[in-house]
């Protein structure tokens, strides 16, 4: 027979496979399935399979006790036992018949004394405007389901399944910029820091004479008709950036595992969640002390555009200085949600708004370039730029693990659950982002 504890153990099992199946998935990073092994792709599959046939068992189960529950709620109405109702001896009660109120009335000896002047060979009459009192008939309490002490004692707590957590606000960044996999602790990238164009028409050598003037010493100089091509330079710097780990724990009582199915992975999203939450923070706005990544806005070298006349006119010149200083083509621009909103509500002389009102449909696009929303973003500001030109090396993507080795947490059956990334951010070419102000 079902149980709330077999259902209990259904929804576990059918999470830990759930679980089992998510982890084989993000090992294999952005692999496509068809490129995994067989022994990991069997795997995979024998997880969610399991998965599924849990969840329909899940589904039964659910069934089953909603019926269960209505047959003894039933049963406690009409008086017929349920069917795991027994005493000691495994006998089932007899049903007891429920007595109304108007049985109670006229079954009681005041009623029946009132009732004997009228009562003739028992057929009762009562002449027509006589006058009747009785003494008072005793009545039980009335059991009402408004009190915990009377018929409300019975009524059970619905409680669902439903945990409605406060929200979170939309990530934007990772899907901005370029993802790339490391295995070292360390990552370094050639970034170049000047460059030299002498390309130049040049005419044919008419000469044999070596391009240096005779008796001289030093660079080589170019002699009339040598034919000398002209010579460009370039200088690099190696930039390097190192892995930092980004993490989070949270405490749970063995119990509480046990007990709440759910509470597993439940913490586990939220855990989760937390981390690339502080990874978006980092990618933007991280101040590089300690162990903060240098984000974007702090990257020293990005270009900064001051207001000019209105809001039009300066975010069109920012995207000039992307093209001719940082010689990229921008791909979008982050704004706070706050910004985002002023930019929908603008309006022209005539009181129309210029990005089409509540009727827009589409992406919302500044100069051709897509805004998007973010949140870390700091009001009055506008960040343009070509973001693939910062990159995020994962060397270990987001990992949820649990254990009672800590302090003395084992005897206390307490489980820590830690989720933690590591990772590392640069920003390739700081021209290719322009710092806009947006405030007048």
């Amino acid at each position: 027979m079902i149980t709330a504890q077999k259902l209990a153990d259904l929804q576990k099992e059918g999470l830990h496979h759930t679980t089992e199946a998510k982890k084989i998935a993000e090992a294999q990073g952005d692999n496509d399935p068809h490129g995994w092994s067989e022994d990991t792709l069997a795997k995979y599959n024998e997880h969610m399979t399991k998965a599924k046939e849990k969840l329909e068992e899940i589904k039964v189960a659910k069934s089953d006790l909603e019926i269960l529950s209505a047959a003894k709620d039933l049963a406690f109405e009409i008086g017929e036992p349920a069917a795991d109702d027994v005493d000691a001896q495994g006998n089932r009660p007899e049903r007891k018949a429920i007595q109304s109120l108007g049985t109670m009335i006229t079954k009681s000896a005041e009623f029946k004394a009132l009732m004997a002047p009228f009562d003739h060979s028992g057929e009762i009459s009562i002449p027509k405007g006589t006058k009747i009192h009785s003494a008072p008939i005793p009545v039980k309490s009335l059991i009402t389901g408004a009190s915990s002490t009377s018929g409300g004692a019975f009524v059970v707590t619905d409680r669902t399944d439903i945990v409605e957590m406060l929200g979170r606000k939309e990530l934007k960044l990772r899907d901005l910029v370029s993802v790339r996999r490391t295995g070292s602790d360390l990552v370094e990238y050639v970034r170049q820091t000047s460059h030299t164009n002498a390309a130049a028409v040049v005419a044919e050598a008419t000469s044999n004479l070596p391009p240096t003037a005779p008796g001289t010493a030093g660079p080589l100089v170019p002699v009339a008709g040598a034919g000398v091509k002209p010579e460009g330079s370039w200088a690099f710097e190696i930039v390097q950036t190192a892995v930092k780990t980004i993490a989070e724990m949270a405490a749970i009582t063995k119990r509480a595992l046990a007990d709440v199915a759910q509470l597993e992975g439940l913490i586990n999203d939220e855990l989760e969640a937390d981390v690339k939450d502080a990874e978006e923070t980092q990618i933007l706005v991280g101040d590089g002390s300690g162990e903060n990544f240098t984000g974007i806005l702090n990257t020293s070298g990005i270009q900064t555009q001051a207001w000019t006349t209105d809001f039009f006119t300066t975010t069109r010149k920012a995207i000039t200085k992307a093209r001719f200083v940082g010689r990229v083509n921008p791909t979008a621009w982050v704004m706070n949600p706050v910004d985002a909103e002023a930019v929908d509500l603008m309006k022209d002389n005539e009181n129309r708004y210029y990005y089409g009102g509540p009727q827009a449909l589409g992406q919302r696009t500044l100069w051709g370039k897509p805004i998007v929303e973010v949140e870390d973003q700091p009001v009055g500001r506008g960040l343009l730029g070509d973001f693939s030109k910062a990159v995020i090396w994962d060397r270990e993507q987001t990992t949820v693990t649990m254990t009672d080795s800590h302090e003395d947490w084992f005897k206390r059956n307490l489980i820590a659950v830690l989720a933690e990334e590591r990772l590392a951010f640069g920003v390739t070419r700081p021209t290719a982002f322009v710092d806009v102000d947006l405030t007048a």
